[in-house]
């Protein structure tokens, strides 16, 4: 994964009313922090951080953030983003070594055309993102979940999903991440006509039953009409 560049300005101040001046200024508040650096109050620019979240790796981007002149490697965290007005409200910087390991969460990317997909069954998302552990430049924009040979009633899981070089996923192997299932509708309407069905075995037996009841009601009373008219 390539770096890209950002260039943040240091803040000393702090509180919501200095937060509301820098983004009216086009500036987002941030937090630098991690490896060999004390937690450092900065502010980007919207726009370049806009272009910087955008790039194929999303958030797990790595960046060259530099501040007063220093370089620091980091990968943004709990980006906070005002949907309604379409900006960003604040995230933080992880510092991170070259040579270190770290634990981060890695969209789940579906791909392929499900064979159960075209018989009419529907595909059911579960798990979005999965915990990987990694060195920073090894971080995979994505882990992809490869759906092409799924039938209907047949799912993936975590321990079906392709690592890629130099990452080891972290999530429980046996967590469901996709699975293809028959349109809730059509199990609805399987459910009502299983019922009705039912419904109709158990009205014929009753009427078996009411038969086979008649005659023999209908024996006795004409035994008991006969000895009457006998006496």
């Amino acid at each position: 994964m390539a770096e890209q560049k950002l260039v943040a300005e240091p803040r000393s101040d702090s509180g919501k009313g200095v937060a509301r001046k820098l983004r009216a200024a086009g500036r987002v508040p941030a937090v630098l922090y991690g490896a060999g650096v004390e937690s450092t109050p900065v502010s980007v620019d919207a726009k370049e951080l806009f272009h910087l979240l955008h790039t194929g790796a999303g958030s797990n981007v790595l960046v060259d953030l530099i501040v007063d002149g220093e370089k620091h490697l980091a990968i943004p965290r709990d980006v906070q983003r005002d949907h309604i007005h379409e900006r960003f409200i604040h995230l933080d910087f992880l510092a991170v070594r070259r040579d270190e390991k770290i634990h981060i969460s890695v969209p789940v990317r579906i791909v392929g055309e499900s064979v159960g997909v075209k018989s009419g069954g529907v595909v059911e998302h579960h798990l979005w993102e999965v915990e990987v552990e990694c060195l920073p430049q090894d971080v995979p924009d994505a882990i992809e979940a490869d759906i092409t040979e799924l039938e209907i009633g047949m799912g993936l899981r975590v321990s079906d999903l392709a690592a890629p070089d130099g990452a080891t996923i972290l999530t429980s192997p046996e967590e469901s991440v996709v699975a293809v299932q028959q349109p809730q509708m059509a199990v609805e309407l399987e459910e009502e006509e299983a019922a009705e069905a039912a419904e109709g075995e158990e009205a014929a037996e009753g009427e078996e039953a009411a038969e086979g009841e008649g005659p023999a009601e209908g024996g006795d009373q004409a035994g008991s009409s006969d000895e009457s008219s006998e006496g």
